[in-house]
């Protein structure tokens, strides 16, 4: 079994603050799997007729693999997304699947998808310029949540409390050509410093977590917040399967923020870290979604 990992860095590259990867690969050696890591900017694509059992890898014609994981997340991308979709087109199994991962790395997508279909979510806004404060005062109100339409891991995301702090930087954003794509969302004050992270794999809850900070609204682990193991319940269950199968991701990484009265999906992640996780859980996250990817691939080669 042949296996790539589409990542920021290759193989050679990779350092200890490359936990998942890393994580994966020790994994592919106790399952007998040649996995490997490879840059999107490491491959060409040629579209013709002529060879659909091969694929320019370093200016070489290589093999196809059984199966991709695509690592990048939200940060995949036009270039890495037309990657998957070309190994798809020639048959290797991806997981996560090509318009699963642009869905998701939209944040105004994902949420138009979730109001549609009823889960409960923050009431989210796209910005544009000249921004109307009146309308954002009425339909979201203050403070608020402010998102880059593609960020990841809690970067790009800032809590503005007042009318007066929201109106000068996005005068400042308009000074610089208002360029930015952003979406504004209801603040859910009830979860501030914490919320919960639910692993999802093959339509099956495998871990779930608490995160938390003492210093910031943000909670991300990757940011220096701590983790917790949480019990599921079956509303949390519920809501991180409906959501994973709504974006139909395989591996989904699901935050609920805590409301008043249950939960709502705050976002869904096409991949997501898990060092938090394992250590929450005390669970071996890598080898199960290797084991889930290799039998997956070997029913669909």
């Amino acid at each position: 079994m042949k296996g790539w990992i589409l990542y920021k860095r290759n193989k050679s590259e990779l350092t200890q603050a490359d936990h998942g990867v890393n994580r994966l690969l020790s994994a592919a050696e106790s399952l007998e799997i040649d996995l490997d890591v490879h840059r999107p900017d490491e491959f060409e694509l040629i579209i013709s007729r002529d060879d659909k059992k091969s694929i320019l890898l370093k200016d070489e014609r290589v093999s196809l693999p059984h199966f991709l994981l695509p690592r990048l997340g939200a940060e995949t991308s036009y270039f890495a997304l037309a990657i998957i979709r070309q190994l798809e087109k020639l048959g290797v199994y991806s997981c996560n699947h090509s318009t699963a991962i642009e869905t998701v790395r939209d944040k105004m997508f994902l949420s138009q998808l979730l109001a549609q279909s009823d889960l409960p979510s923050p009431k989210t806004m796209l910005v544009k310029f000249p921004v109307s404060i009146s309308v954002v005062e009425r339909e979201i109100g203050f403070p608020l949540v402010i998102k880059n339409i593609s960020g990841a891991r809690g970067i790009g995301i800032h809590l503005c409390e007042t009318v007066q702090s929201f109106r000068d930087l996005m005068d400042l954003i308009a000074s610089h050509g208002g360029n930015c794509q952003m979406v504004l969302q209801e603040f859910v004050a009830s979860s501030y410093g914490r919320d919960l992270r639910v692993f999802v794999l093959g339509g099956k809850v495998i871990g779930c977590m608490k995160r938390f900070s003492k210093d910031s609204f943000k909670a991300n682990y990757s940011l220096g917040g701590e983790v917790e193991p949480y019990s599921l319940t079956p509303e949390i269950e519920h809501l991180a399967i409906k959501c994973a199968n709504l974006f139909n991701l395989e591996i989904a990484g699901i935050d609920l923020l805590f409301d008043t009265e249950g939960f709502k999906i705050c976002e869904a992640n096409s991949s997501p870290g898990f060092k938090g996780m394992e250590r929450a859980t005390n669970t071996n996250i890598a080898l199960q979604i290797l084991e889930y990817v290799k039998n997956k691939a070997e029913v669909s080669s």
